[in-house]
């Protein structure tokens, strides 16, 4: 009488502890098939849309005759990113001789006419032509500083060495210092720190914004302990 009755319950328990094996399971392959599906596709989305807007844009600009869909029965993707890069190139080419820097000059000159354009353009200018020469350090050193407050550390880049009167008007050497808000990294404080206080990381700039994106959760291998 005791078996039959105990029988049940025990067939019952093992039914249950499969199911929650089972269920266990599954959730930890939806887990495992996102988080590897995930990136891939949002990042070839992210490209599709970069490819997709730039081909949009081309097709605006490029007359129809001149258009490779004009002549071909299908649309080639990417087609607009390859000629705008071509474009590009041609542009660089021409702007390297002497009669290109005399139509850049001139161009310029027009420019420097405009009262609000003239500050837009002049700001735009220099800030690629720091980020983009190939002797800059913008952005290229990855730094700990006590933000917002004293004994609060938070990621920050080092964009160049302070100039003009603001190191004038400063007892020490102080650099110029971007700290990027989380998870949007292109906004956020620019700051003049002394270079006394900063605490320099060995992790990359990649590294550094994507523990900046991810709030944290991706965290970069400690080189100086080897792991």
């Amino acid at each position: 009488m005791t078996e039959r009755n105990t029988r049940p319950g025990a067939e019952k328990a093992v039914r249950w502890a499969f199911h929650l094996t089972l269920g266990a399971r599954l959730k930890a392959y939806l887990f495992t098939g996102i988080l590897v599906t995930a990136p891939i596709s949002i990042t070839f989305y992210l490209a599709w849309l970069v490819i997709d807007g730039i081909d949009r844009l081309v097709d605006g600009v490029l007359p129809a005759t001149y258009h490779p869909d004009h002549y071909l029965p299908f649309s080639v993707p990417g087609l607009g990113l390859l000629i705008l890069l071509v474009f590009l190139v041609l542009v660089g080419m021409t702007s390297a001789g002497f009669a290109g820097r005399l139509l850049v000059r001139l161009g310029e000159a027009l420019v420097a006419r405009m009262p609000v354009v003239r500050g837009i353009y002049s700001a735009t200018k220099q800030i690629f032509e720091t980020v983009l020469a190939q002797q800059s350090d913008a952005f290229r050193e990855v730094v700990l500083v006590e933000f917002p407050r004293k004994e609060t550390w938070s990621i920050a880049f080092i964009t160049g060495t302070t100039k003009g009167e603001v190191q004038r008007l400063t007892d020490e050497e102080v650099v110029n210092v971007f700290v990027p808000t989380t998870p949007n990294p292109t906004s956020g404080y620019l700051m003049f720190v002394p270079r006394s206080q900063l605490v320099p990381l060995s992790m990359s700039v990649e590294e550094g914004l994507k523990m900046v994106v991810s709030g944290g959760l991706v965290t970069p291998p400690d080189r100086e302990m080897g792991n």
